[in-house]
């Protein structure tokens, strides 16, 4: 079904030219299925030059260590990246002993996941990109951001690189298609 989308799919109107006229994925859409946020800060930030940014220039790891309370192996990490496996073995299960600061950490962890898999997910799948770090920071003003709004053009520029360019594979929130 996927694939009939695509087809139809043309980048100059961000809409599906189906037989019966055209349609194509909303906000409002957005809003309703995902239950995100549509109104509100934009979600960005500069992936050029990454770690100056981060904080006042701080090193993007030192600030990872900091927020997850350690790092995580050398072979998990690909420039930055870490792979899925190692935050899904490390954050998957809360011990039940666990204080404020503990749930803070695997709340941030288990939002990291969805939004670079499930919102914001590349072709490979199984990458968490370490530039939603600022918005994890501080977990309270995480519902100031638009996030539909975000992934709807995430959406919109993954089906427009499928249509234009010769790319068999398929990222973005497609559970919005």
């Amino acid at each position: 079904m996927v694939s009939a989308f695509i087809e139809r799919w043309r980048p100059e109107t961000h809409t599906f030219h189906m037989p019966f006229g055209e349609c194509t994925v909303t906000l409002q859409d957005v809003a309703f299925q995902l239950g995100l946020p549509v109104d509100g800060e934009a979600v960005s930030g500069c992936l050029g030059e990454f770690e100056t940014y981060m904080e006042g220039g701080r090193p993007a790891w030192e600030w990872f260590q900091d927020l997850f309370g350690e790092l995580p192996p050398p072979n998990k990490v690909k420039q930055m990246t870490v792979h899925f496996t190692w935050f899904h073995e490390r954050f998957s299960v809360l011990p039940p002993d666990a204080n404020e600061e503990t749930v803070r950490i695997y709340a941030r962890a288990y939002i990291m996941m969805l939004l670079s898999t499930q919102l914001f997910g590349d072709k490979s799948a199984n990458r968490v990109h370490i530039q939603w770090l600022p918005f994890v920071v501080n977990l309270d003003d995480m519902e100031r951001y638009s996030w539909g709004s975000a992934a709807l053009a995430w959406l919109y520029r993954c089906m427009c690189r499928v249509a234009n360019r010769n790319v068999t594979n398929l990222a973005g929130p497609l559970q919005l298609l």
